[in-house]
């Protein structure tokens, strides 16, 4: 129950021991174009989307190397540890980036940005952060997308993907990177690029973004790709894209909004406080705080030995304040009930006041209340 790498549903792990396929077959070929038009339908763009070979990072990597010119004025706005990493990856490219850290646990404040564009009007891109991974906080992409005016903005979707809505062309996202381990229910390996027509020339006119991520190079590879593509990496993301077709996209957001509220309602009924204010869109992972008197990791380390539930703990400033309970990708209703019960039973034996069965009775009733309006 981390945020990622998620588990995975049986079909993809039945495609990876499928026999290894030759890169340049017809059959990977037809997999591989497959796998870029299916992978549209999830960005909801008919704009170009580019694979490679590497992490969610590798993507954030990508974008910055093909879109912001060596020692060019950009801006990041942040609200936590992932979002900061814009503003690291700018800085090993030489990018100089007026960084905009707001508070963790809350979403990025439009009218920060704002204030920050008034000022120096010569920026031309905007990196921001859709779900905040280490936090929990998801940002409003279409009030940044009115705050950016008519500059380049690039969004951060690695956890939130197939899990929060995030229609690209409908908001006029120039650019939406991601990761294949998280809401698309694969391993950890594949990065993902949708870029717009603006962005595409933007990248062009720039030169060369590198090597290995560089986008014109990638694209004029077509559906053959320039260099050896993760071929089984390729074949499970296609079975996990299946899968999400075949339950709908909008039924695979909706079952989301249903997991979190639950979770944050189980968490809260469980006597423990959120980090950050209440979101109905938050629904890619739970944090919440460590009670008062209680050792950083000891609520992960109880649920890992006496119930084998893995969540994960604070990163950053957050180490050993937070715990996050995860639920993107494949999940359902019972994985939530299972973890709040399992977490009530370690809050008792650490001394907390829990009343037994409050989480899970607070669950299910959004549960039923989200079953019931169907």
């Amino acid at each position: 129950m981390t945020p990622g790498p998620t588990v995975l549903p049986p079909e993809v792990v039945a495609a990876g021991a499928r026999p290894i396929l030759y890169s340049r077959s017809s059959e990977f070929i037809a997999i591989w174009e497959d796998v870029v038009e299916r992978l549209r339908g999830v960005f909801q763009t008919e704009g170009e989307v580019l694979v490679f070979g590497a992490s969610g990072t590798g993507a954030m990597d990508s974008a910055v190397a093909n879109l912001a010119a060596r020692g060019e004025r950009v801006l990041v706005a942040s609200c936590g540890h992932f979002g900061n990493r814009w503003a690291a990856v700018c800085a090993d490219y030489g990018v100089d980036a007026l960084h905009l850290e707001g508070e963790w646990g809350r979403p990025i404040d439009p009218a920060t940005v704002a204030d920050a564009l008034r000022r120096e009007p010569g920026i031309e891109v905007v990196f921001v952060t859709q779900s905040e991974t280490s936090t929990g906080a998801v940002s409003d992409l279409p009030a940044l997308r009115e705050t950016a005016g008519d500059r380049i903005l690039v969004a951060d979707a690695v956890s939130g993907l197939g899990v929060v809505d995030l229609p690209m062309d409908r908001w006029g996202i120039d650019v939406v990177v991601s990761g294949s381990q998280k809401g698309l229910m694969t391993p950890p390996g594949l990065a993902f690029v949708a870029a717009s027509e603006r962005a595409i020339a933007r990248s062009a006119a720039l030169g060369p973004g590198g090597f290995y991520l560089d986008w014109e190079r990638t694209r004029k590879g077509g559906s053959r790709s320039p260099f050896t593509p993760s071929v089984t990496l390729v074949c499970q993301l296609q079975e996990a894209l299946r899968l999400i077709e075949a339950e709908g996209l909008q039924e695979v957001f909706a079952r989301h909004r249903t997991l979190g509220r639950m979770t944050r309602a189980g968490v809260r009924a469980s006597g423990l406080s959120l980090l950050g204010p209440e979101n109905p869109e938050a629904n890619v992972v739970t944090a919440f705080l460590v009670p008062e008197g209680v050792e950083g990791g000891a609520i992960q380390g109880d649920l890992k030995r006496r119930f084998g539930i893995q969540i994960a703990g604070g990163q950053g400033k957050l180490s050993g304040k937070i715990c996050r309970i995860g639920h993107c990708g494949y999940y359902d209703y019972r994985d939530i009930i299972s973890v709040l019960g399992a977490l009530e039973i370690v809050l008792i034996g650490l001394d907390q006041p829990v009343e037994p069965g409050a989480g899970i009775a607070a669950a299910q009733r959004v549960a039923a209340d989200a079953l019931l309006a169907r």
